[in-house]
């Protein structure tokens, strides 16, 4: 379609729809009649040849090519809205632009204020907005962090470290390493397992028995919490094994509020990856932000010295996640 024939009314209105999840709601929104933006909105699926919405009765919901034209017109407005502002921002104004950053929460919670805070020193004009819903770069989103395996999407992603979970515990138990083997040694301590997205919650305690000669039946025990940060701040209390990556927790580990008791280990490719839409790599700020992460994660020195600094103050994280 040619730029000059470029319907954006019709994309406005179908924007709005799919944001609010009714033509009703969406028109109040706009501000103009239900039956005006109905008729925009299947005047686009004529013109594009495609549906956009599957109508039910109470429900609405974005087909495939909706789901994809949503994503791409959502950051052509957005980008239209940013230059608006520069245009018109006062000679000499301070010119800020918005990042929106999704992390994993307990590389959120472990790593995020001292990262952020040097990117803030180097780009002190950028607003940040970080959330930490489960996902990849969209529509609502310039970029993310993800914790998973090696996947092929349609994503630019460039790993940050990949991590080796070994068993973390309070100090008071690693004296019975010593005089334990290591399969008596997780018999007689409490299991703490870190769910992880999609499968099942006793993975990681299963991977690891199966690595280092363990029976599974020997883990398949214990609670089980949804983020390693939890699962730790459970074992800081003296009770319980967990497996998790030690880099993430070189502070307590530092501090001697944390040990791994035993050189076991285990691998699977689990690692910390930056996803950005390949639209974004044209985006000077996305990029740098890019090329900025991926240095301070070269090597695993940076990591741990980060995970064992304080927060500094000075930096607003936005939660865009509740």
């Amino acid at each position: 379609m040619e730029r000059r024939r470029l319907p954006l009314n019709a994309l406005r209105a179908f924007e709005a729809v799919a944001h609010h999840g009714s033509f009703t709601s969406a028109a109040a929104a706009l501000n103009v009649s239900q039956s005006a933006l109905s008729r925009h909105v299947i005047g686009l699926e004529e013109a594009l040849g495609r549906k956009l919405f599957e109508r039910r009765r109470n429900a609405l919901t974005l087909t495939e090519s909706g789901e994809m034209l949503l994503a791409g017109i959502s950051k052509a407005f957005e980008k239209i809205e940013q230059t608006l502002a520069a245009v018109v921002a006062p000679d000499g104004a301070e010119r800020t632009r918005r990042l929106r950053v999704n992390l994993p929460p307990s590389f959120a919670m472990k790593l995020a204020v001292p990262l952020l805070n040097d990117f803030r020193r180097s780009f002190p004009d950028v607003v940040l907005e970080i959330g930490t819903p489960y996902g990849g770069p969209g529509a609502e989103v310039d970029l993310a962090v993800v914790y998973s395996r090696p996947v092929v999407d349609d994503a630019v992603t460039d790993l940050l470290w990949e991590e080796r979970p070994t068993i973390l515990c309070h100090p008071s138990l690693a004296p019975q390493c010593k005089a334990m083997s290591l399969s008596d040694f997780v018999s007689a301590n409490e299991i703490v397992h870190v769910r992880i997205v999609d499968l099942e919650p006793h993975h990681s305690w299963h991977e690891f028995a199966r690595q280092n000669g363990l029976p599974i039946s020997l883990v398949s025990r214990g609670l089980s919490f949804d983020t390693a940060s939890l699962a730790v701040q459970y074992v800081l209390s003296g009770q319980g094994l967990v497996v998790a990556d030690p880099l993430l927790f070189a502070g307590e580990i530092a501090a001697g509020e944390l040990v791994a008791p035993v050189a076991a280990s285990h691998y699977e490719g689990f690692g910390y990856y930056l996803k950005i839409d390949p639209e974004g790599l044209g985006d000077p700020l996305i990029s740098a932000f890019r090329s900025w992460l991926i240095q301070r994660f070269k090597t695993p020195a940076p990591i741990a010295a980060l995970a064992s600094r304080d927060g500094k103050p000075g930096l607003t994280l936005i939660s865009t996640s509740g």
